[in-house]
């Protein structure tokens, strides 16, 4: 590992910034982790490493709106499975972050799909699972070095998941009614808790914190998300019933019978996170999957994101999810948007990601071809501006794990000129 020039360029690819039109030959520059240029006439310092992608496909590194990567680890069984704190049916307090694995597989195969950020989510067992987090799939030596945002959203259940957990145990909600009863005294008791705090403050009185309730009120306030997972279309039109009662920012998470409804969410602008597709209907949920599903809500309008719901498929499949959607009629632009500046946009991410533009992240991955095309393959792959990732001689490989407290940008050094 050595100390390299903090200004990168990749030039001579076929450039898809996402957020703007291809361009045949381009160039992206890269200083101190952000994307400083993207042109068909970028003028490249002197000393610059470059990189050139003759040949190649430059995009921004790939979204994964909807996973529970670090957290169910792959291969670890039980003693890997943090997905879920199912002893009580509002963990709104929970969060995340506090149970990723940064070790677990998936991530290393995350890179070789192409995706460099993970909306890392518990899972749907209860009805409010808790916080998530956005991170980076690749980086420091600590899951806080990788951290995008820790303000994104709250993982929330209706439907068969939450019913059957705490049906078996013989108490509320074991069925629809009851699930959006937890829901509905959930918000309710935050905005007296809300009221109760604000009073106190505003006379200088002694406040007891609530955890759970605390993250409601974000989420009451705008300031986080709500990530309804539902599939059913009368538990999507709960999801929207709720919604308007509490006024909270809404994200479909599955939506697996949006297209039911597709006029609705979009007259609604509530946006749908998609899939995962490449599954077995093993559910009554899933009586109704299908990728045309996905056609036909983005034809209606809807904001669509796609997600794997890794490891439920693997996490390295998200393209090809897209590329199937296309096979159906999914336009290529809407599916390289469902995984890319549409995530980053209604998790408010923009900021950072999704794209490749000036100001944002250097997250850049050069593919062998077009990344929809199931022949091609992610080549390299740059996080925050250092090559993490590389396929050379039949097998992908990662770079070692650096702290990023360092005193300066650190990164593989491979020989320079054509990839």
């Amino acid at each position: 590992m050595t100390t390299t020039s903090p200004l990168t360029a990749i030039v001579h690819g076929t450039v898809v910034p996402v957020a703007g039109p291809p361009l045949e030959d381009g160039t992206v520059l890269i200083e101190n982790g952000r994307i400083l240029a993207v042109g068909a006439d970028v003028s490249v310092p002197d000393g610059a490493r470059i990189v050139d992608a003759t040949g190649k496909w430059v995009l921004p590194g790939f979204i994964e709106a909807h996973g529970h990567v670090g957290i169910h680890e792959e291969a670890n069984g039980p003693a890997g499975n943090d997905t879920n704190e199912m002893t009580n049916p509002n963990t709104a307090g929970v969060r995340a972050i506090d149970a990723i694995d940064i070790d677990d597989e998936g991530f290393r195969d995350a890179l070789s799909g192409g995706i460099t950020s993970i909306v890392v989510k518990p899972g749907s067992g209860n009805v409010i699972g808790g916080q998530t987090v956005a991170i980076k799939t690749w980086g420091g030596r600590t899951i806080d070095e990788q951290v995008i945002s820790d303000s994104v959203s709250v993982k929330s259940a209706l439907g068969e998941n939450p019913k059957r957990v705490y049906g078996e145990k013989k108490q509320t909600p074991s069925t629809r009614l009851g699930v959006a009863l937890v829901l509905r005294e959930a918000f309710v008791a935050a905005q007296d808790y809300r009221a109760a705090r604000d009073h106190a403050a505003a006379e200088s009185k002694p406040f007891t914190r609530d955890l759970a309730k605390e993250t409601l009120v974000r989420v009451l306030d705008g300031e986080l998300a709500w990530d309804q997972h539902t599939h059913r279309h009368d538990d999507i039109a709960t999801a929207l019933r709720l919604a308007d009662e509490f006024g909270y920012r809404l994200v479909i998470n599955h939506g697996t019978d949006g297209h039911k409804l597709a006029d609705v969410l979009a007259e609604r602008d509530v946006p749908v996170i998609y899939g995962p597709m490449f599954t077995s209907r093993s559910k009554v949920e899933l009586r109704d999957r299908g990728i045309p599903n996905l056609v036909a809500m983005a034809a209606a309008g809807v904001r669509v994101a796609i997600t794997t719901d890794a490891p439920v498929v693997p996490i390295n499949f998200l393209v090809h999810q897209a590329s199937f959607a296309v096979k159906e009629g999914l336009p290529r632009e809407t599916a390289l948007e469902a995984i890319t500046t549409n995530p980053a946009s209604f998790l408010r991410l923009d900021d950072r990601v999704g794209a490749l533009v000036e100001g944002l992240d250097a997250d850049v991955v050069i593919w062998s071809g077009d990344p929809l095309d199931v022949n091609s393959r992610a080549e390299v792959v740059f996080i925050d501006g250092a090559e993490v990732y590389r396929w050379e001689n039949g097998h992908g490989a990662v770079v070692e794990r650096s702290s990023r407290f360092s005193s300066g940008p650190v990164t593989s050094e491979p020989a320079e000129g054509r990839l």
